[in-house]
């Protein structure tokens, strides 16, 4: 601007003076500078915010708000809940943000915002947040709960049931509501102490009312107590019939202590008897924790969500009744083993189970719940018993229920329940049923092995592959002697050297389940085989003596040719194949490759044995007689009376080989199982070595022909020599040669 015959300068927009005059000269310093716009400057309306830039400003709308059209500067709030978008999660509700309905909670973890918030139920009866009344029971639902009036209560005149406002009060049952159960005495037994016993069980029961159930429920335990303590009579009566008793008396209690005990209100409750009984009560409303019963030998641990329905709102019982003194009606009752129970125990013993005796260590106990459905439990309860006996090395201790069969009895059983853990003086147990429990110790007579037999076995048996391979190779090289029945001694002696073997190399390789029931199966099939080639030559046996008077055997080996190998080799791979397809996983077993004894798996091999035995027997018996009757008609025939001699030898021989060994097998039961064993282990694991001594050391041929190679043998060997002493005197000249003559040759 001109100013003073000149011009002067001022600030632009957006600039303004520091200090001094608007107006400044030229050439002097510009006292300008931007010009910043403060949040309190609100040039910006509404809820825009003002955003400065150089020499100006800008307003900038936050989210969820726009511009208003008329005037840009102007910023006003977006509606999205009715602006048809529908931003929120559809757990939520839009109220201009998605926010939780009522009754619902911010998911723990998830992103809380404006758009992005996802809620789930509140659990306010868990969270404490309910304001039900004392007299109710908090059930939840969905956004909400409602208050339900307890067992045995209704709600007070004017409120109503399930709501959040109920309040309830007691309820006077009449006595149809709650009833003594019907509990009457075991058929067919005879006994007056009984009878008494079942005489003040009905005048309880005729007594009984709601006010009176804490004296009921003591008279019950006093009263079984009384009976416990003082049986009387009986005592006299057969164990199945104290067993019959004893089921009677404890689910027969069981029943009747769940009936009346819904009479009682909530609380804690322990009862005894002067004979020791106990019974243990805990009357709750549904809660989150866990509940426990303890007693002096016994205590039991479960969930709250075991014992109570999840749509039931009232009540809940648990019981735990022990009975000191129920263990003399229990005697003498049998035990069974879970299907895993003796594989572990044969893992545990390594050895052969024998009879087993047990003995109770806890004290025989019940369990029960208001709800009679128990089979198959949630969640397992926990059972901690304490004993005064600690087992020893060839007892195990089984957690047990007693089962009550249809044949008026019971017995011990183990399925459904395990041994958690023990110690010297103590059990835990872990069931999923309820029902009459006791901890068992069982005795197992179980038969070591014998480092003896151990030794035995391998130095018998290896003499036997050696002598085996001996006789294998004297039947297939001697072509003196190669006939049919040589024929069926190869395969026997191949058979047998293949399965002693195998049994010396692989019996205990159980480190690999599918390999050692490859194992079994070969050793099955291998051992099946010699047997049937037993079976063959004792048929070969008797028919050789019965024609004995016959020149021409040919009809008897063309049956044997066409019939040897087929019956040898197929019978066997039959049998076996049958085996293992029914029943494979009974092939090898946790402490040897053998088959299971279970489910009679192991008469697929003892079946087909004693048979073969059978019928070699009455081979031989049938030789002897033939044998005898040509001994009687003496005759000038001297080769054919050889030969009859022979035949006999062979005969004794063949049952004393091949049949009586294994029957040796048959006979280690009872007090002479020790000495059994070990005749059968000796004569068993040199089996081949009796083969190569009959039929081949003591055959005239085959010594012949031995004694034909050791002189050929020994040909060869001097033969030999005599080469190497001739090369020598040979080498021995030239150097003589070379040493002297050559010298004076050359001088």
């Amino acid at each position: 601007e001109h100013w003073k015959a000149g011009y002067y300068c001022t600030c632009s927009a957006g600039y303004g003076a520091v200090s001094g005059p608007r107006r400044h000269p030229r050439g002097s310093p510009s006292p300008c500078r931007h010009r910043q716009m403060s949040a309190q400057t609100r040039v910006c309306k509404g809820r825009s915010v003002c955003i400065n830039t150089k020499g100006s400003y800008t307003c900038q709308r936050p989210p969820c708000l726009e511009f208003n059209p008329e005037d840009p500067r102007h910023c006003t709030d977006v509606n999205e809940c009715t602006s048809g978008r529908k931003p929120c999660h559809n757990s939520t509700h839009c109220l201009n943000s998605c926010r939780c309905r009522p009754g619902w909670k911010p998911i723990p973890g998830s992103s809380i915002g404006p758009n992005n918030t996802v809620c789930e139920d509140k659990d306010e009866c868990s969270s404490g947040e309910h304001r039900c009344h004392n007299s109710t029971v908090c059930i939840n639902t969905v956004g909400s709960y409602t208050c339900h009036c307890r067992q045995g209560w209704v709600p007070r005149p004017g409120f109503q049931d399930k709501q959040m406002i109920t309040i309830c009060e007691v309820a006077h049952l009449s006595p149809a509501e709650i009833s003594f159960p019907t509990w009457t005495a075991p058929s067919g037994i005879k006994s007056q102490a009984l009878s008494h016993f079942f005489n003040r069980i009905q005048d309880l029961g005729s007594n009984f009312s709601s006010a009176s159930v804490l004296n009921t429920v003591r008279d019950l335990v006093q009263e079984m107590g009384d009976l416990l303590e003082t049986p009387g009579d009986l005592k006299a009566l057969p164990f199945s019939e104290q067993h019959f008793v004893a089921t009677n008396l404890l689910f027969g209690l069981e029943n009747v202590l769940r009936g009346v005990s819904k009479a009682l209100p909530k609380g804690s409750f322990n009862f005894s008897s002067s004979a020791g009984i106990e019974l243990s009560l805990e009357v709750q409303a549904p809660s989150y924790r866990n509940i426990t019963l303890i007693q002096n030998q016994t205590m039991m641990m479960l969930t709250w969500d075991t014992v109570h329905g999840s749509g039931d709102s009232g009540l809940a019982v648990v019981g735990l009744l022990s009975t000191p003194g129920m263990d003399r009606f229990l005697a003498e009752a049998p035990l069974v083993l879970d299907a895993e129970e003796p594989t572990t125990l044969h893992e545990t013993h390594r050895g052969l189970l024998q009879e087993t005796s047990h003995i109770l260590l806890s004290d025989v106990i019940s369990a029960f719940i208001a709800n009679k459905n128990t089979e198959n439990l949630r969640s397992p309860v926990t059972f901690v018993f304490q004993h005064s006996v600690t087992p020893g090395p060839r007892e195990k201790v089984h957690c047990v229920y007693w089962e009550h069969g249809q044949n008026r009895s019971g017995h011990w059983d183990t399925r459904g329940c395990w041994v958690a853990s023990t110690r010297d003086n103590s059990t835990t147990c872990q069931c999923t049923h309820l029902s009459i429990f006791a901890v068992l110790m069982a005795h197992y007579g179980v038969q070591e092995e014998d480092p003896a037999l151990t030794v035995i076995t391998y130095v018998g048996l290896s003499l036997s592959l050696l002598c085996l391979l001996l006789a294998a190779l004297t039947f297939l090289l001697c072509k003196a002697i190669q006939n049919t029945s040589t024929s069926l001694h190869l395969q026997l002696s191949l058979c047998l050297f293949l399965a002693h073997l195998l049994f010396l190399t692989a019996f205990d390789r159980t480190e690999n389940k599918v390999l050692c029931a490859v194992i079994a199966g070969a050793l099955h099939y291998l051992y099946l085989a010699s047997f049937t080639w037993m079976l063959l030559v004792g048929l070969h046996l008797f028919l050789s003596a019965r024609n004995l008077t016959v020149v021409n055997y040919s009809g008897i080996n063309r049956f044997m040719k066409k019939a040897m190998f087929p019956v040898g080799y197929g019978v066997p791979a039959v049998i076996v194949a049958i085996s293992a397809a029914s029943r494979p996983h009974l092939y090898g077993t946790p402490t040897s490759c053998w088959l299971h004894s279970e489910e009679g798996f192991k008469w697929g091999f003892l079946g087909p044995v004693c048979a073969i035995f059978s019928v070699n027997l009455a081979f031989f018996l049938m030789t002897l007689w033939i044998l005898k009757s040509k001994l009687c008609s003496l005759n000038s025939e001297v080769s054919t009376l050889q030969n009859t001699r022979m035949l006999t030898f062979k005969a004794t021989a063949q049952l004393s080989i091949l049949g009586c060994t294994w029957f040796l097998g048959l006979l280690q039961v009872g007090p002479a199982a020790h000495i059994m064993a070990y005749l059968f282990t000796i004569i068993n694991s040199l089996q081949g070595v009796f083969i190569f001594l009959v039929y081949c050391l003591l055959s005239q041929q085959v010594r012949e022909q031995y004694r034909k190679w050791l002189e050929r043998i020994r040909k060869s060997k001097a033969k030999s020599e005599k080469y190497t002493l001739s090369s020598r005197t040979m080498s021995d000249d030239l150097f003589l040669l070379n040493t002297y003559y050559v010298p004076c040759m050359v001088n």
